[in-house]
């Protein structure tokens, strides 16, 4: 069925009935208010969740002069993992396959034939049993296990999705850290932000991060790949295309009543975006990249490996406060998104350093229309496209000797479904 005309008048006539009830210009004008009230610093219940480092300030670069300045990095590694996405089986086997990559610019091509592979399954067959060594293939380019997920009453998909991509991207890093000579570029955020919101999200999945040794190592693998390019003296940050935080939103809500934006990037994309009028309209100007300075956060899924939280126990051979997620926010007019920019505090103290690292990715930006090249290489390297998945799905129903557990909606949709974020 398709919309008939009627009815898609019908829709336009309500949204512009809301249109009539949302003012825009109210939005950015508390906006306004909010960076230049709140954020220096932000409490949250007498814990200070974000604040400034250096002076708290909004700046732009002009998009060509970024892109024509030299490379404050001579070399620069990215990082990424892809799955297939969590697949359930009639046996009742639930699994994920992650792969990881590094890229490296300029090119190494050995570097990029080395993936390390990971497949986590979820079984409530108390009996199955699993290898979970690391092997090798691909004539030693490739790292690969068997993890077997801790057993859960929901949310395997959850499980088995998270372990698998953050155990192969940081097993990667790990083994590849001593190819980085200058910086290394991780492709969303600098720690396993999906593992650490377990303990917000439910009872069974926080205690998990308490008790379980699986998710545990792997967030401590986070902190040793800090610690590894500290000894080193070599700085790493994560570059996040799809910021979804929302520390600053909330904290706001909770204490003006009202936060009309719907996360934090959205909050940056009004106080970052420069826009002029023309004949009577408001257009935006794409002329220049703008940015704020960084700030320390320790809100949300931060806050555990800040100091107000404890590590959930774990080992930090460093000063905690060196572990501490620091970012700073990019705006590209010219697509209108907003990225954020990650890394530890030791790597940003330094106003010179945390100065070369955001030049780094300005220059990226302004170049690439998009993620750095670093980035987008990493990305293409670990994503598994649907053709590869699809394959690879039909090869573990051979192996397991059973069929994929579908539904009406693959049915009619595809494995993929009409939503899917399958890397393609």
């Amino acid at each position: 069925m398709t919309l008939d005309p009627v009815h898609f008048d019908g829709i336009t006539r309500l949204a512009a009935r809301l249109g009539q009830d949302v003012d825009t210009s109210d939005h950015r004008a508390f906006a306004e208010t909010v960076w230049e009230e709140w954020l220096d610093p932000l409490s949250d219940d007498g814990d200070v969740i974000v604040e400034p480092l250096g002076e708290r300030r909004r700046r732009m670069v002009d998009v060509t002069e970024a892109a024509l300045q030299d490379d404050p990095f001579s070399t620069r590694h990215g990082l990424d993992s892809g799955t297939i996405n969590p697949t359930t089986f009639k046996n009742g086997l639930v699994l994920d396959v992650a792969q990881a990559a590094m890229s490296a610019v300029p090119s190494d091509l050995d570097l990029h034939r080395g993936r390390t592979v990971v497949m986590t399954v979820h079984s409530n067959d108390a009996t199955t049993t699993l290898g979970d060594e690391w092997t090798m293939a691909d004539e030693g380019y490739t790292r690969q296990r068997v993890l077997h997920a801790p057993r859960v009453s929901r949310y395997e998909a959850a499980v088995v999705h998270e372990l698998a991509l953050y155990l192969a991207e940081s097993s990667h890093a790990l083994d590849n850290a001593g190819i980085v000579e200058d910086l290394l570029v991780m492709d969303g955020p600098i720690y396993p932000k999906g593992l650490l919101n377990w303990a917000d999200r439910e009872p069974e999945l926080a205690t998990l991060l308490v008790e379980d040794e699986r998710p545990r190592d792997v967030i401590g693998n986070y902190l040793r790949l800090v610690e590894t390019f500290v000894e080193r003296d070599v700085p790493l940050v994560g570059f996040v295309k799809t910021p979804i935080s929302r520390s600053i939103t909330r904290t706001v809500r909770e204490g003006a009543g009202n936060a009309p934006w719907v996360n934090d990037a959205a909050f940056f994309s009004k106080v970052l975006e420069r826009r002029e009028e023309v004949d009577g309209e408001w257009e935006r100007l794409t002329d220049a990249l703008t940015f704020t300075n960084w700030f320390v956060s320790r809100g949300g899924a931060d806050r555990e490996l800040s100091t107000l939280g404890d590590a959930f126990g774990l080992e930090r051979r460093l000063d905690p406060a060196d572990y501490e997620v620091t970012f700073c926010v990019v705006y590209d007019p010219r697509t209108d998104v907003v990225y954020r920019v990650e890394a530890p505090a030791v790597f940003t103290r330094d106003a010179e350093h945390r100065e070369r690292l955001l030049l780094q990715v300005l220059k990226g930006v302004a170049v690439e229309r998009g993620p750095p090249k670093a980035v987008g290489k990493a990305d293409s390297l670990a994503g598994i496209g649907r053709a590869e998945t699809t394959a690879l799905r039909a090869a573990l129903e051979r192996a397991f000797e059973t069929e994929l557990d579908t539904g009406y909606d693959e049915e009619r949709w595809g494995p993929f479904g009409r939503g899917s974020a399958n890397a393609d």
